[in-house]
């Protein structure tokens, strides 16, 4: 317990500095085992990776290292999403690695939430765009149906999109950050909320205060919806 309590102490230093903020309810100190649902889920989830993870369908197919499907809990009820791999996830075939992907689960450490459990995360697109450009249109036009798919199968509760390029991706809707946060949109029948990129949290300790807020609002909906 008391190597517990050091660790998110030192968790919370890392992402907001000497200001500690408390949340109503402990985080787990160990993984409970799969359900037997969680293992079916998993199963179909599983399945329709190897149904698409050799898509030729757009030009970055064909240039991609790995094919980001995405990771985490089948059965989530928060789906977060960014908007393409970089080249970190590109190698490993993963969403949200390296530095980005680190402060991304201190995030979801500060309120009770971890990757695999309860979290499912992936990208609007699963490969990764020459030099990290931002997704064009026509590429998003092929691969957010597979988006759409995995968000169909899991059924989370709450959608959150990291960062402007998500949000104005998925909202189709081009505006500044801090006009699509703050507010609930509706993703084909799935409250959404945007909020900062992981990245931008590096770049910038301003915006760690506001998407603070933003991860307490999220938090509390899951708790009470």
């Amino acid at each position: 317990m008391k190597g517990a309590l050091h660790q998110y102490l030192k968790q919370q230093k890392a992402l907001y500095g000497n200001e500690l903020y408390l949340s109503n309810k402990p985080a787990p100190l160990s993984e409970p085992k799969p359900e037997k649902k969680d293992l079916l889920a998993n199963g179909k989830l599983d399945a329709y990776n190897q149904s698409i993870c050799t898509c030729l369908e757009c030009p970055l197919g064909k240039t991609r290292t790995n094919f980001v499907f995405g990771v985490g809990d089948p059965n989530a009820d928060l789906f977060l999403v960014g908007e393409a791999p970089g080249e970190q996830e590109d190698l490993k075939g993963e969403p949200f690695v390296g530095r980005a992907g680190k402060m991304l689960d201190k995030v979801l450490y500060a309120i009770d939430r971890k990757r695999g459990d309860g979290v499912y995360i992936a990208n609007v697109i699963k490969c990764r765009p020459p030099n990290n450009r931002d997704p064009l249109p026509s590429e998003v036009k092929k691969c957010e149906p597979y988006l759409i798919e995995q968000i169909s199968q899991i059924q989370p509760k709450l959608i959150v999109a990291l960062g402007r390029v998500a949000g104005k991706t998925l909202l189709k809707m081009d505006v500044p950050l801090k006009e699509m946060r703050d507010k609930t949109h509706d993703y084909n029948g799935t409250p959404l909320r945007v909020t900062f990129h992981p990245a931008a949290l590096l770049r910038n300790s301003n915006f760690k205060k506001p998407a603070w807020i933003d991860f307490q609002w999220i938090r509390d909906y899951l708790q009470n919806v």
